[in-house]
């Protein structure tokens, strides 16, 4: 399976997915702000609807992706390039081995969800990939994403 390296993470990236079927033990169900943005981003990519993908807030997101796969996002006007060339929300982008995403700031909404065919492969806590940062877990290490961070 392949690598995404984070290039640069900008303000507030997270991994999530529709969250926990319920409250448990005093934690909130978490999850994706917008879960309708969420599910049809993974489904443009072919990923079961309740997939990890990543939550990015204010954009300022740059990534590398080791071996081919589609990407697609949806949410807020972001300025979003797939190896130097715009694509738009809600489309399916082919995005080659070695080749870079990036999201600069957002022009209006303040988040978007990016999808990953084969999604991202971070540990269930709860029923969960999702990152909930109060308490600490799911996601990568229960915290927002940081230049250099790689997820399988």
């Amino acid at each position: 399976m392949g690598q995404i390296t984070i290039l640069r993470a900008g303000p507030l990236t997270s991994v999530q997915d529709l969250g926990r079927a319920e409250r448990r033990a005093g934690v909130s169900t978490g999850g994706a702000l917008d879960l309708c943005a969420a599910r049809v981003a993974n489904l443009l990519v072919g990923n079961p609807e309740e997939a990890a993908l990543l939550e990015i807030t204010l954009g300022g997101l740059r990534l590398r992706l080791d071996d081919d796969r589609g990407v697609a996002w949806c949410g807020g006007a972001f300025p979003a390039r797939c190896a130097e060339t715009e694509f738009p929300p809600g489309r399916l982008a082919f995005v080659r081995g070695g080749e870079e995403v990036e999201f600069d700031a957002a022009g209006r909404g303040g988040r978007a969800w990016l999808a990953i065919s084969g999604g991202i492969d971070v540990p269930l806590v709860l029923g969960s990939r999702a990152t909930d940062f109060r308490s600490g877990f799911g996601g990568l290490a229960g915290r927002a994403l940081r230049d250099g961070d790689c997820l399988s």
